[in-house]
């Protein structure tokens, strides 16, 4: 079934922005959370960025969203991976960091005091689409129709043209990563840095291996939108991945955390995940969120 585009926000499909906000909240304990979803409703501008919904948001008003559930904590040999489900995520988007800012504030003056900020962090595009280790980011995205496919609900009151995302925030130790060396660097990855090309002696530990999206049963694409962030304080990149569902996401997460086989995904060898969060994404009716689905 084809989905209506015009249902989707449009941050799902658009390339990624130069600049961006990855913002998570919690609900306040004074909050109200069904006077915070008819403002979003009503005033949730599109052209912001895109806009997640929590379980807990959504449980909160007594919904349910076929699918949505929270982030799952997970230890593999020697790796973890940690929680810090919110009750909502905004990633702002922009062409400037001016225009990031104006839409962060617009975003926070209609949230008011019914959320408290949870985490933040801005994001960029680095190098015409490359991670901060140098390396293109989001080589197998599937492209046009497919990626309708993959990043979209396609059918259900309410559901229809909505998504669900992962977000998980990585940290980047790039003096360790490039101690390694560029040979040992590619082998880490799975291909070569300047010509991404896919190494064909790759290592079953090497990232490209353990993420192949057409090796799972069912395949386990998704849409990436992932971004770098860097502060004085750190550096690495904001995952960032739709689809019409998270199961395959998190079929490809056990399966890095060793999980699935034992082997642990190289880039634990210089990064770790210190966020995870799921969200519901709404569709949109006449250019505004729609939460039908919420009843």
């Amino acid at each position: 079934m084809r989905v209506d585009l015009a249902r989707a926000q449009r941050g799902i499909l658009d390339p990624v922005a130069a600049h961006g906000r990855s913002l998570a909240y919690h609900l306040s304990a004074q909050g109200d959370p069904r006077a915070l979803l008819a403002r979003l409703r009503a005033q949730f501008d599109p052209d912001w960025g895109v806009l997640g919904l929590g379980l807990p948001l959504v449980a909160a008003v007594g919904a349910t969203v076929p699918g949505l559930r929270v982030f799952p904590a997970l230890a593999g040999p020697g790796v973890a991976v940690p929680a810090t489900q919110a009750a909502l995520w905004v990633h702002v988007r922009g062409a400037d960091a001016s225009a990031v800012f104006d839409r962060q504030q617009q975003v926070s003056a209609l949230l008011g005091a019914d959320v408290t900020p949870a985490d933040g962090v801005d994001t960029f595009c680095y190098a015409g689409g490359r991670d901060l280790t140098g390396y293109e980011d989001g080589t197998e995205n599937p492209r046009d129709e497919d990626a309708v496919a993959v990043a979209l609900v396609a059918e259900g009151a309410g559901l229809a043209g909505s998504s669900f995302v992962a977000v998980q925030r990585w940290v980047h130790d790039l003096a360790c990563f490039h101690r390694h060396g560029r040979e040992a660097c590619d082998r880490m990855i799975g291909r070569e840095r300047e010509s991404n090309e896919e190494l064909d002696d790759a290592p079953p530990s090497a990232h490209v291996k353990r993420s192949a999206q057409e090796s799972f049963d069912p395949e386990a694409f998704m849409v990436r939108r992932s971004m770098p962030w860097s502060t004085p304080r750190g550096q690495g990149l904001e995952f960032i991945a739709y689809g019409h569902s998270l199961d395959a996401f998190e079929q490809v997460l056990r399966r890095m955390t060793g999980l699935e086989d034992g082997i642990v995904d190289a880039l634990f060898r210089f990064s770790r995940p210190v966020t995870g969060g799921y969200y519901w994404c709404p569709p949109l009716a006449e250019g505004r969120l729609d939460l039908a689905a919420l009843g």
